[in-house]
Formats: structure tokens, sequence, C-alpha cells
């Protein structure tokens, strides 16, 4: 039997409750990682971490919210104490929001930010430390096709998308030298519970958003996971500071 692609290291995952991070969990579990995944749904999060791992030996679950950078740096600690390393970070946590330039508050705008962007600086802050120190590692971030394209009724979550994308890239540079890879996962529609975004705009939105996919069908969180695996794992080795686009097709 062949080696698995993880065998041996440690991912940290936020939003690791459901959906992507309960996919990306599982997938690289499956792949030899122990994995932390943390979020601020404890519930479903302690029944994600018993199901993939019911002794606890090779998944915790971590109250956690991103915006907090104590909560960072307990999580961090919390991470280390149990599994001793962090080779691989998943910036998944995220909100989506709709609203155009005319009906965003500042509230709403706020608050994507603050979740989307600098949950995800924060994250590789805390991290990128322990990285360096090691001369190894692989950082995560989730962006979106929103921050490949203009998004006409998304303008806070498309802002922080496009923010996720630059810092991305700007912190590949930095960290290139210490052997920390740094890329971003560009989805487009996935079927998560974040699509029912579509579906409470009205009858038939969401039809029409799958119009527009060219492979004809949404996502599944495998899909996005898949990618995260081989960015977590020494099959990407050359790669860093860039965008790898799952959307089937959209933003051809």
């Amino acid at each position: 039997m062949g080696k698995s692609r993880l065998d041996g290291k440690v991912a940290l995952i936020t939003g690791g409750a459901r959906g992507m991070g309960a996919s990306e969990a599982q997938l690289f579990i499956d792949e030899g990682a122990r994995v932390v995944i943390t979020d601020i749904l404890d519930e479903d999060g302690k029944k994600t971490a018993e199901r993939l791992s019911p002794d606890g030996s090779r998944c915790l679950f971590l109250h956690h919210d991103v915006t907090n950078e104590a909560d960072w740096d307990a999580v961090l600690k919390e991470t280390l104490s149990a599994f001793g390393q962090i080779d691989v970070l998943v910036n998944n946590a995220g909100i989506f929001e709709r609203g155009t330039v005319l009906d965003t508050t500042l509230a709403m705008f706020e608050k994507t930010m603050d979740i989307n962007v600098t949950g995800v600086f924060l994250g590789m802050k805390t991290v990128a430390p322990h990285m360096v120190q090691r001369k190894s590692g692989s950082i995560v971030n989730i962006s979106s096709v929103a921050g490949l394209n203009g998004t006409p009724g998304f303008l806070a979550y498309g802002a922080s998308k496009w923010a996720v994308r630059g810092m991305t890239k700007g912190v590949a540079k930095e960290l290139a030298p210490f052997g920390v890879r740094v890329n971003s996962i560009h989805p487009g529609i996935i079927d998560t519970p974040m699509l029912q975004t579509f579906e409470a705009a009205g009858e038939g939105v969401r039809e029409a958003v799958r119009m527009r996919i060219p492979l004809g069908y949404e996502a599944e969180p495998i899909h996005v996971a898949r990618l995260a695996l081989y960015l977590g794992s020494d099959d990407s080795a050359y790669s860093t500071g860039s965008e790898f686009i799952v959307d089937g097709g959209w933003s051809a």
C-alpha cells in the first residue's frame, strides 16, 4: 500500500464544523493527517470531530472566532500541545451576504470584511512564525470566483475575496524564502449551507445561477477539498502565490 499524501502532517482548518471545512477535514484524515477543526458552531464542530475521529486521536475541535486575536493564539497553543506542529493551514471560515452598493450597510460591510479578511490575516499572522521556524508549511486561503470577477449584488463579499487573493500573493512572496507556500482556492457555486442565500433571494434564482455554469451543476464540497489536499501536500511543492479555480467553467 502506497504512502498517503498527508502522512505525518498536521492541518488546521477554520470553519470546519460543516460544509467545505468538514469535507476537507475528512479527506485530510483519510490521507493520513491529524486535523484540528475550528468554528463558532460548537455543537456541529464537536459532532464532526467525533464522527471523523471517535477516539480523538486524529481530529480535535476547538471553539474559535477567527476575528479574535486571542482566540487565534489559544488555537495555536492548543494545536501544538495536542499534535506538536502545524504543516497546513486552511483559512476556510467565511460568510456570504447579498447587497449592492446602494443597500449594503456599513455594519454589513464591516462584518464581512472582519470575518473574511481579518480572519485570514490573523490566521496567517499567527501560524506563519511557526512554519517559518520549521522552514516548511502550506497556507491555503479560500477565496472565491468573486475574487476574480466583478460581483454585482455582492459588494462586500466580492471586496473581501479580492482582498484574500491580494494578501495571498503578497504573503507568498514574503514567506517563500522560508519554504512556506501560500495559495488561494477560488470556488464557484458549492452545494453547502451558504447556497441558501440564493434560494432565499427568490424562486428561480438558484436555477438561473446554475445555468451560468458551463458544466451545468454546482460543485460538491469534496471538489474543493481535493484541491485543498493537493495544495496541502508535497504534490504542489513548486506552487505558491497562485489562484486555483474550481468553478465548473464559470470564470472561463
